[in-house]
């Protein structure tokens, strides 16, 4: 009486029903008098198919890290390293996968049903994962003959098994890492050869298109739309970017690739757009409009004023005001640059490489040494007057490209920022 492991009749029924389907898919474009049938019936018998698919294992390699998309034409090592055998470090990489992360599979294309026959799951399990590990019941399912099934198990297994020697590739990206502590020294250096984490590749696509697709959150993102509570976060990926490995042929990189159609997602990694936060003064300078004008927030508001006033439009209400918000942004600006300069330790303008004129000196130093004024004069009276008609100078000579400027423009300009410097002489410790 023959002893048949627990569930190896029910692996026996998924393994059955496998080829079965696919006999069938094969068989609706053929009639039975066709001499294809016969014989497809005959490869795809149980024993049959499992022998050739042992056979043509061989043809492939179960991977978590490819060669192919490094480069298409690239022949060399690809390597299977499951999570729980990498180094466990604080960085994001493969190691931070979960058990059932998913492997890819690299080589003949023509083979992948071979592949997919092994990725076919039975109790949270995957036929790899049982021939892996030896099961009893997936060895007794495979075959009634101990010597059969150890050897279609040792064949299935083997599909994580590296391809012949270890080499890289003429077309495989290599370089010098250094590993020593002279970077004159050439042998301070390891010549690294990297591959693809296509594993990880395929979780990260996984999780981005969940974010972006699911049913889940786009409710969630329907609810921040309507400012309604969600149990669900919204998750924001900017300036994503889809790179295609494979062209048309997608499966000819590996199958993971061949899913996703070819797409694989990159994440922004761009520099930061970089605002100095160091406060410095306008030292070896004439005007402290110099370097007020390289300021990103004024060279935008200067190029927005000159795109309107040099637009072929009438003169309207719509118009006028548009140009006013201009301008109060760039008065804006000139304010905190005041506040800013003035923040600044008291006393700079002293500096023998201060060549700021006086009133500039007075309006950006809160410590700058004022000269006697007559009696009816004092500081309050002189330099906001004097910088409302510096700034409206400087104003209309950027703005001579686009139209032509003159005193009535200038009038304009002065007495909108004389404005706004009187109301801010509460706030300013120098009025």
């Amino acid at each position: 009486m023959s002893y048949s492991p627990k569930g190896s009749g029910e692996l026996r029924q998924l393994m059955e029903g496998f080829i079965q389907e696919r006999l069938q898919s094969k068989l609706e474009k053929l009639t039975p008098d066709d001499p294809k049938y016969q014989k497809l019936q005959e490869q795809y018998q149980y024993d049959n198919w499992l022998a050739d698919a042992a056979r043509r294992i061989s043809q492939l390699q179960v991977v978590t890290h490819s060669l192919k998309a490094i480069h298409p034409d690239a022949k060399g090592t690809n390597l299977y390293a499951p999570p729980e055998q990498l180094h466990n470090h604080p960085f994001v990489g493969s190691h931070i996968l979960q058990r059932d992360f998913n492997g890819d599979v690299v080589g003949n294309a023509a083979a992948l049903d071979v592949y997919k026959f092994l990725r076919q799951e039975y109790n949270d399990a995957t036929l790899l994962n049982l021939a892996l590990n030896g099961d009893a019941a997936f060895k007794a399912a495979l075959s009634d003959d101990t010597g059969t099934a150890e050897s279609l198990v040792h064949a299935f297994s083997s599909i994580t098994e590296e391809k012949g020697e270890t080499a890289s590739h003429t077309r495989a990206k290599q370089l010098y890492w250094l590993s020593g502590d002279d970077c004159t020294d050439d042998s301070h250096y390891h010549l690294l050869a990297p591959l693809y984490a296509t594993s990880l590749a395929h979780k990260v696509f996984q999780t981005i298109n969940h974010a972006r697709f699911s049913d889940e959150s786009k409710s969630a993102r329907a609810a921040y739309r309507d400012k309604m509570a969600s149990d669900s976060p919204v998750h924001v990926y900017p300036e994503l970017a889809t790179q295609k490995l494979g062209g048309t042929k997608p499966q000819n990189i590996s199958q993971l690739n061949s899913e996703r159609g070819g797409n694989n997602y990159l994440l922004a990694s761009l520099p930061p757009l970089w605002e100095s936060r160091e406060i410095r003064p306008p030292l070896n300078t004439s005007s402290a409009f110099f370097r007020f004008s390289s300021r990103p927030a004024v060279r935008t508001g200067l190029k927005e004023l000159i795109g309107l006033l040099s637009a072929d439009t009438k003169s309207t209400m719509q118009v006028r005001e548009h140009r006013d918000k201009l301008l109060d942004q760039l008065i804006g600006e000139l304010i905190l640059y005041t506040h800013e300069t003035r923040q600044l330790e008291p006393g700079w303008s002293s500096a023998s490489e201060c060549h700021l004129p006086d009133v500039q000196k007075q309006w950006l130093d809160s410590h700058h040494y004022q000269p006697e004024l007559p009696s009816s004069e004092s500081a309050v009276d002189t330099w906001p007057k004097e910088i409302a008609d510096t700034f409206a100078r400087w104003l209309n000579q950027k703005l001579k490209k686009a139209l032509q400027t003159g005193d009535p423009e200038h009038q304009y300009w002065q007495t909108q920022l004389q404005k706004t410097l009187n109301l801010l002489q509460e706030d300013l410790s120098y009025v």
